[in-house]
């Protein structure tokens, strides 16, 4: 589990292709303090394990599934990616709970500054879209965000300095792809409400004193 804080971006050094997976080698300082085999790691806004490491640098194995799922295909060997070590328990929850499970990717398509704030907007899939709430929480590559605006084909969220100081969006342009984690506190009441024989609605509350 993660919080979508980024903790710094590091730097794609190598990357081995297979038949349907691939392996990352990624160039790092912060987060390699007390790494250890087997670690979480948010790499772009994708939950990968740490399979070895060494100094400054760790590799980590990607199935196909991640593969068709994500923007990673679009990884070269310089590229920049953000990275986030797993929840501390003691630690404190600045963004939101993330989980580093990718609902699909996004479509930016703009991107305009206004006075010190940057504003994204990014197309979806209505299957995304309609998790995506105003005020709301969404991870894009990794990284946690408020929803400013949403309709039935695209939403906006704001990146302050700071945001785009330490994370890879400092670099987003229109058409590119990006990576998005809707918050899974809605997937759950989805498929709570819907379970089972009977709908939770209004009707049913009504039914049940409420």
């Amino acid at each position: 589990m993660f919080t979508g804080i980024i903790e710094e971006t590091g730097i794609i050094r190598k990357i081995r292709t297979g038949a349907h997976s691939s392996q990352l080698t990624v160039g790092a300082g912060t987060i390699m303090v007390d790494m250890k085999i087997g670690d979480s790691i948010n790499t772009q806004g994708v939950c990968l394990t740490v399979t070895g490491f060494a100094k400054d640098e760790f590799t980590m194995d990607v199935m196909a599934e991640t593969l068709n799922r994500t923007s990673f295909r679009q990884l070269r060997t310089g590229s920049k990616v953000n990275l986030e070590r797993a929840l501390q328990l003691s630690g404190r929850l600045g963004g939101h709970l993330v989980t580093g499970h990718i609902d699909g990717t996004g479509k930016v398509t703009g991107v305009r500054k206004e006075d010190i704030a940057t504003r994204i907007t990014v197309s979806a899939d209505k299957n995304i879209l309609k998790y995506i709430v105003d005020k709301g929480s969404v991870a894009l590559d990794g990284t946690s965000l408020t929803v400013a605006r949403t309709d039935e084909h695209s939403f906006d969220v704001y990146l302050i300095p700071h945001t785009q100081l330490i994370t890879t969006l400092d670099a987003i342009r229109q058409g590119d792809q990006i990576n998005i984690e809707c918050d899974i506190i809605a997937k759950y009441l989805e498929k709570l409400t819907s379970a089972g024989d009977k709908r939770i609605d209004l009707n049913f509350l009504a039914e049940h004193g409420f």
